[in-house]
């Protein structure tokens, strides 16, 4: 007996997106159409529908007002949103509040819509099995889990290429796009980019998306690490070779027919470029203390911190071993050039850290939102986090203000040029002395009128000043009270 398709709504007030849609996707989907959020209601209430569609943009209820109810009504069915906005704070809001697990943006590509479709029932398909093998490992009291149960705990739990967040219009899309398409082919890849920008995230989602994702993924920054403590990590050891006395298995071999990932490779020194260097060319390896050459199939992701291709014209970096990484090398961006982001991944880490800490909090106001992302963060998703972290520890109400962010932050320069030219920064640049020690007032008093919540009497006795002058000071820079800019007309579009 043949499978049933699955049951896809698409719901578009446009007839000729709906036409379209249905094209795309009417050869792998039964497909349902409404023109409404009203027809589509009734559509929920008559079907069981796996996967709902929506445009963002129609009379009556927006998409996300109607995403919004289908989620209390029907939590299992997958919501897809297509949309042309791009501003942070929407798409917060619709993650928020209606779970959307994907936004396809507009103009959309049939692949791509056939592609998040596909996905969004291999989702709703997969939580349905997990329910469903529960329920069997209940019933039996086992305590065991098949190595299928727990790939598919893992895709439950985020750790697929959704769990790499990011808005429609985030330089991140094509890098997670690039990922996506290396990732079914067994072929080692070099992932570049700064420290602390998720490089061993999108590696396990890769090993996740390849055909080893039912083998385990192991991963280990080299990052300063003795070559003596390296190779027993990486091969193993012999009884008797190292301290403890012990034999050890190495990475290598725990992670045959499986995925290693290891981060920090320009580290390493020649020696280790040349034992990697036999591995990934198939000529094996041996324990230390051992005399028996070992082969272990697995999959090797590499992440650089620098560009090795510059390593290697200077010498400090084997060739043959860079090529033999670099079959496929895909580059993260930095946080700093992902401001689009910023606002999604602020939350989401807030709502993480808040469940684990067992704080109550609602989210973050619009000027502290802008504070994060005017910042450059050097020290990328890692900076961020901590920073979320000590807000949420210091915060008193359910909603966190610009007040309680680092100093260093809130002396940032406002603006979309970003924050990571602070006091050093102005200090060694260009410019007359009287402009840079102005640049440098300037971010005094928007940083500390922040940490008084714009009360200018303290801010005014903390900086020795009267407030006469200090109002004097701020219409001369044209520094604002946030509330007061958000209270003013809109500006023109």
């Amino acid at each position: 007996m043949p499978t049933p398709r699955p049951f896809v709504l698409l719901v578009d007030d446009e007839p000729h997106s709906l036409s379209a849609m249905r094209m795309a996707l009417e050869d792998e989907f039964e497909i349902l159409t409404a023109p409404d959020a009203a027809a589509a209601a009734r559509l929920m209430e008559e079907e069981w529908v796996q996967v709902v569609v929506c445009d963002q943009r129609m009379p009556g209820q927006t998409g996300v007002e109607f995403l919004t109810g289908l989620r209390e009504r029907w939590p299992e069915t997958v919501r897809l949103l297509i949309t042309g906005y791009t501003d942070p704070s929407a798409i917060v809001d619709a993650i928020n509040l209606a779970g959307i697990h994907q936004f396809i943006a507009k103009p959309w590509h049939p692949d791509q819509l056939l592609m998040a479709v596909r996905n969004a029932a291999q989702l709703f398909h997969l939580a349905r099995e997990n329910e469903r093998l529960a329920l069997e490992m209940r019933r039996l009291a086992s305590t065991s889990e098949t190595r299928l149960e727990k790939r598919r705990r893992a895709l439950r739990q985020g750790q697929g290429f959704d769990s790499v967040l990011r808005a429609p219009n985030s330089p991140m899309n094509a890098t997670v796009d690039a990922a996506r398409h290396y990732a079914a082919f067994d072929v080692p890849v070099l992932l570049t980019g700064e420290q602390g920008t998720g490089k061993e995230q999108l590696a396990q989602a890769m090993h996740l998306a390849s055909l080893r994702a039912d083998r385990p993924f192991y991963a280990l920054d080299l990052t300063g690490m003795p070559d003596e403590l390296v190779m027993v990590e990486l091969l193993g050891a012999r009884r008797g070779a190292v301290a403890g006395g012990t034999s050890r298995i190495g990475l290598i071999q725990k992670a045959d027919r499986g995925t290693l990932y290891l981060s920090g490779i320009e580290t390493i020194t020649p020696e280790l470029q040349l034992v990697l260097l036999r591995i990934l060319s198939g000529r094996g390896f041996t324990p230390v203390g051992g005399q028996e050459t070992l082969t272990s199939n697995l999959r090797l992701i590499a992440g650089a911190g620098t560009d090795l291709a510059a390593l290697v014209t200077e010498g400090r970096f084997r060739a043959d071993l860079y090529y033999a990484l670099a079959v496929a090398e895909i580059a993260v961006p930095p946080l700093r050039a992902r401001r689009g982001d910023i606002a999604m991944l602020a939350q989401h880490m807030l709502a993480e850290l808040a469940a684990r800490h067992g704080k109550l909090v609602h989210g973050f106001d619009g000027p502290a939102l802008e504070f994060l992302e005017s910042y450059d963060w050097p020290g990328n998703l890692r900076e961020l986090s901590n920073e979320i972290t000590r807000m949420l520890i210091l915060a008193q109400d359910s909603v966190l203000g610009a007040d309680l962010i680092s100093r260093p932050i809130l002396q940032g320069p406002p603006g979309e040029d970003g924050a990571g030219r602070l006091t050093q920064a102005v200090l060694a640049g260009a410019g007359s002395l009287k402009e840079r020690v102005e640049l440098i007032e300037m971010r005094i008093l928007r940083e500390t009128l922040t940490r008084h919540r714009w009360n200018k009497s303290r801010a005014a006795a903390e900086l020795g000043v009267s407030r006469v002058g200090l109002r004097a000071k701020l219409d001369r820079y044209g520094v604002k009270d946030p509330a007061e800019r958000q209270a003013t007309p809109e500006e023109e579009e």
